[in-house]
Formats: structure tokens, C-alpha cells, sequence
């Protein structure tokens, strides 16, 4: 499986925010920002607190395929 979290990036945009906007809002770290952008696994905490802040579903910011 692959993680894409281009929903993610999409939803930040229709909300106005920048991944720096996102990081101070979530209180995640330089190092997980670069993860998400580098579609790589992250905890279930940051995309919980991602989600808080964005007021959304897990489903609305992270997607899983099939390796091609």
C-alpha cells in the first residue's frame, strides 16, 4: 500500500492555509511536515491532530493505493 496525502494539500488550500500555517496549528514538527510532503508515514496522533484542526474525517486528508 501507498500513502498519497494530496487531499491534504487540496483541503489546505480550499481553507486558505500554508503547511507552515498547519504546523503551528497542529503542533507538529519540521521533520513530519517533510514526511507528509514526502508522502511517508506519519502517527495516527498527527493526522488526528491535523484533522481536529482542519475539522475534518481521516478519509477527507490521507488515501491508500495499491502500489502500480
Amino acid at each position: 500500500m501507498v500513502i498519497n496525502y494530496n487531499k491534504l494539500w487540496k483541503l489546505l488550500i480550499d481553507k486558505n492555509m500554508k503547511k507552515m500555517d498547519l504546523k503551528e496549528a497542529a503542533h507538529i514538527g519540521t521533520t513530519t511536515l517533510s514526511r507528509l510532503s514526502k508522502n511517508q508515514p506519519v502517527s495516527m496522533d498527527v493526522l488526528m491532530r491535523i484533522c481536529k484542526v482542519l475539522k475534518c474525517d481521516i478519509g477527507d486528508i490521507v488515501e491508500f493505493t495499491e502500489k502500480e
